[in-house]
């Protein structure tokens, strides 16, 4: 079975690698348009996906809610168009970029509301990481 951490994980790999294709694409160019678009792709998709799926980790129990699968869905559904309509608008195209680019923010809006509601929730009762971590007895060494 695959956690939500996990699948957190595998998105934030995936856009890693976008990030980096578009930097070194336009390292290769020396044209910079698409800064913000590289920009985001790292930030929200990268860094963001990556510290939700520790999140994930350490509270597994929240992962198994509704309201975190719709978090990851709509992270995952947000992203993309979000980017999308920034590349279009800073490549002068406002007609196609705005309309994507707000979609996608609003979708993304919705998902960092959802995980907020997740994390409060997980956060408001859940004991310190030191006390849900499983008792390790140390081996005795015979020598």
């Amino acid at each position: 079975m695959t956690t939500l951490s996990n699948r957190f994980f595998r998105a934030a790999f995936v856009f890693f690698g976008i990030g980096i294709a578009l930097g070194i694409g336009m390292s290769l160019t020396h044209d910079f348009t698409f800064r913000p678009v590289h920009v985001h792709v790292n930030l929200i998709g990268w860094v963001g996906f990556f510290l939700y799926g520790a999140f994930y980790r350490l509270f597994p129990e929240e992962g198994g809610t509704r309201l975190a699968q719709a978090h990851f869905w709509s992270a995952l559904v947000g992203l993309p168009p979000m980017v999308s309509g920034l590349g279009f608008l800073v490549s002068g195209m406002p007609a196609i970029g705005v309309p994507l680019l707000l979609a996608g923010e609003a979708v993304t809006v919705l998902s960092v509301v959802l995980f907020l509601v997740v994390g409060f929730k997980a956060t408001r009762t859940a004991p310190a990481l030191a006390e849900r971590a499983p008792r390790v007895e140390p081996r005795s060494s015979a020598l």
